[in-house]
């Protein structure tokens, strides 16, 4: 029947795909190292030292996991040619949407761990650290921070990631003056150091009474968590700390007790705050792997030798500098200035649909490095 045959071609416009994919992502020799991984773990004293020995553990997982990943994709590739061939047979049509959906989520899953072929770098696989600070336009600076806050919330929730707020200081009358989001899950940082930049937003304004058209600035740092086997060294008497009340809900502990902390990188003016912990010594641990993650990704982008070197940057909070602009009046149009990839459904956008826009980037950069 014309439907199934129709089904068929599309199916297997991505058998080819699916085949490059094993080569991609080395399947045979990841098969070869969770065995040599899995012997070790076996093997007797593996457990006397217990950092080294879940070290083990945690790669082995996820080696694992892209292993699985690609076979649950060629079964449901090879499931979907039955299922098609059994359809046509019977001529019944009533599979025709369920199949059709089927090739929806096949081709979504073959798309995403295409992408992750594409996450090279040596942090990649490593939680993410976004932080957001209003530039240009006040008020509606401070709202354009908590907007793309709940995107970027929203973003994560969609991909199974874990979001944390640990600092956020409100803004004047609405929205947030700046906050920090720790984002918890395989490759977060990989598929997030697109978005770091300035993001500008034009919209008539809702606090504007005479219901002009404003522009808006917000700038986004996006940084990997490092883990703590990553020696950074940060002399003691380069950190200045303060400690002070936090501002958010957590019941009577949270307000009336100094424990939220401030440290200041006194060589380079970077500041990092964390206030989401019960103790004062728990934020100050956070805040110290935000310091050092910050120093860390500088020292990276700038191709510095060591952490001395950094003198502090500064990105220009404001029209010009831009990675991406989201308008909304007098045409809705969410357009990406690096990659030109563009999409005219803002509301999705803002709702966290915003693969389009990593997949882009992360695409034109590995091009850039072939070259």
């Amino acid at each position: 029947m014309l439907e199934f045959e129709q089904l068929k071609l599309r199916l297997m416009a991505h058998k080819q795909e699916i085949e490059e994919l094993k080569d991609a992502i080395g399947y045979d020799r990841l098969i070869r190292e969770i065995e040599e991984l899995e012997l070790k773990s076996a093997a007797p004293g593996f457990w006397d030292d217990p950092d080294a020995s879940q070290a083990v553990l945690q790669k082995t997982g996820r080696l694992k996991n892209k292993v699985e990943s690609y076979d649950s994709l060629k079964s449901s590739f090879e499931d979907l040619q039955v299922l098609i061939d059994m359809g046509d047979e019977e001529g019944d049509l009533s599979l025709v949407e369920e199949i059709s959906e089927s090739i929806d989520n096949l081709e979504n899953d073959l798309s995403a761990q295409m992408l992750s072929t594409l996450l090279t770098g040596e942090y990649d696989k490593n939680n993410a650290i976004l932080t957001f600070h209003s530039g240009a336009g006040g008020t509606e600076a401070m709202d354009w921070v908590s907007m793309l806050v709940r995107m970027y919330t929203r973003w994560a929730e969609r991909h199974g990631f874990k979001v944390s707020m640990p600092d956020f200081l409100d803004g004047d009358e609405a929205g947030l003056k700046s906050a920090t989001l720790l984002i918890e899950g395989e490759n977060a940082y990989g598929y997030l150091k697109s978005e770091s930049g300035v993001h500008r937003l034009v919209r008539v304004s809702p606090f504007d009474a005479s219901g002009r058209r404003h522009t808006s600035f917000a700038a986004v740092e996006v940084m990997p968590e490092i883990s703590d086997d990553i020696e950074i060294e940060i002399r003691d008497e380069d950190v200045k700390m303060d400690v002070f009340r936090a501002s958010g809900a957590g019941g009577q502990h949270i307000n009336k007790t100094s424990s939220a902390v401030r440290l200041t990188h006194i060589p380079t003016g970077i500041v990092v705050a964390c206030q989401n912990e019960r103790s004062q010594f728990q934020n100050k641990d956070q805040a110290m792997k935000m310091l050092k993650s910050k120093l860390l990704e500088i020292k990276e982008r700038e191709h510095l030798e060591k952490i001395e070197d950094i003198k502090g940057v500064q990105m220009e909070n404001a029209w010009g500098s831009q990675i991406r602009s989201y308008v909304f009046m007098p045409y809705t149009m969410v357009k990406d200035h690096r990659t030109e990839f563009e999409t005219g459904n803002i509301n999705a956008v803002m709702d966290g649909d915003i693969d389009g826009f990593i997949n882009a980037f992360l695409k034109s950069n590995s091009k850039g490095e072939k070259k």
